[in-house]
């Protein structure tokens, strides 16, 4: 069984004293996975074979591309998609793509003329594919959707799985006309029956959401399970989230733990501070509150503000790491900043020596500004490791049901 994300929010206020922390976490305000509506998108067409999906990385050619590119092209578009692995072209002895190692690199004139060449011969879909890229985005070339998509088309007749993923990114931002979620969603379909997780993934979530499409929530687990299953981690968590829930699967706790570990341990902020809430409560996983404190630390650090404040309420308590209330208030305070009070932890400031409580908002300021460049010196106790997702009961999970 695979995993699935879901946006945890709230938390019960109780007293003061006790400092609410019986974590039965009704988190406030929960975000449902069904508001996470950003598509899955594919940085760049990839090189035959495909590799298996794991991470998601940066849209390549982040170096400056030294034969530049246009500035009529779009922004990237957002989104979680399987990474491409690119030739070294200065290994010894390498054998890789090198219009692709080009295009990785910001070379895009020499990408765009290798690729040219092979593209005459009529059978080389990587390389049309790339040339749609080249296109799409605006790099080497002048921005042209409809070029892009004439050379989406003719590798996607020879079967490419990558350009009619692509296709079905146009069709579903309009990109080259209107935005046509059917249109998308058969294309979604083509290439995620060949196995593309982020097509996979983007089909799920135009079931899940029902605009131009019906609705269907046996459809949109069965395709989450797909991506799932090949570690997209926006897949997992929508998984979990509805395996949580019984919509569209049979309710499954243990099976929503799983999913919910593994996407948290593929870098899913969100279903890290999730899954850190189910270890703390033991809800379908063992309880363990120093894991679900590493967790909760882990998060934070990347900057999630509902991690921020669940960490420093264990902080000031004690719960799953070793107290310490001027952290608790460090993190309280960026917390805070970003819009998320606590009165419970005003409380703890407020009753810290006003040297703590200068301290504290020093720590704060330092990093809240620069927090996403390093973890050395957070405040707070390095945590323990996080732990992965517990093994598996020996029964297996309920699967999502089968699509129509």
């Amino acid at each position: 069984m695979s995993g699935a994300r879901r946006r945890v929010c709230g938390w019960a206020r109780t007293g003061v004293a006790a400092l609410g922390l019986l974590l039965a976490f009704s988190m406030v305000a929960p975000v449902r996975a069904e508001e996470r509506t950003k598509p899955a998108t594919r940085s760049t067409a990839k090189p035959q074979p495909k590799p298996k999906p794991a991470a998601p990385e940066a849209t390549p050619g982040a170096k400056p591309g030294p034969e530049g590119a246009s500035a009529k092209a779009p922004a990237p578009l957002l989104g979680i998609a399987p990474p491409t692995t690119f030739p070294h072209l200065d290994s010894p002895g390498a054998s890789g793509d090198v219009a692709y190692g080009a295009y990785q690199r910001g070379y895009y004139l020499t990408a765009l003329k290798d690729a040219q060449a092979r593209a005459a011969g009529g059978q080389d879909a990587a390389a049309m594919t790339l040339l749609g890229e080249l296109y799409g985005h605006g790099v080497g070339v002048p921005y042209d959707p409809k070029k892009a998509t004439q050379w989406y088309r003719k590798a996607a007749d020879l079967g490419s799985d990558d350009a009619n993923f692509a296709l079905g990114m146009m069709e579903l931002t309009g990109q080259d006309g209107a935005s046509n979620e059917e249109k998308a969603a058969k294309l979604f379909r083509k290439a995620a029956e060949k196995g593309n997780g982020a097509a996979a993934y983007n089909l799920g979530l135009l079931y899940m959401q029902g605009r131009q499409m019906r609705q269907d929530m046996r459809q949109a687990a069965h395709w989450f399970e797909i991506a799932a299953e090949q570690d997209v981690e926006d897949a997992q968590y929508a998984l979990a989230v509805l395996l949580k829930s019984g919509n569209g699967v049979e309710r499954d706790l243990p099976g929503a733990g799983q999913l919910m570990g593994r996407a948290a341990k593929l870098g899913h902020v969100t279903a890290q501070v999730e899954f850190a809430i189910m270890q703390f409560n033991g809800n379908g996983v063992p309880k363990d509150e120093a894991a679900a404190a590493a967790w909760f630390r882990k998060a934070a650090l990347a900057g999630n503000v509902i991690a921020q404040n669940r960490y420093a309420r264990l902080l000031a308590v004690g719960r799953g790491t070793a107290q310490d209330r001027v952290a608790a208030a460090t993190w309280h305070l960026m917390a805070k900043s970003r819009g998320l009070g606590d009165p419970m932890l005003d409380q703890v400031v407020a009753e810290l020596s006003p040297e703590e409580r200068a301290r504290a908002q020093a720590l704060a300021n330092r990093w809240g500004a620069d927090l996403a460049s390093s973890a050395n010196g957070a405040p707070g106790a390095a945590a323990p490791a996080p732990k992965t997702a517990p093994t598996p009961p020996a029964h297996p999970a309920a699967k999502p049901a089968a699509a129509k």
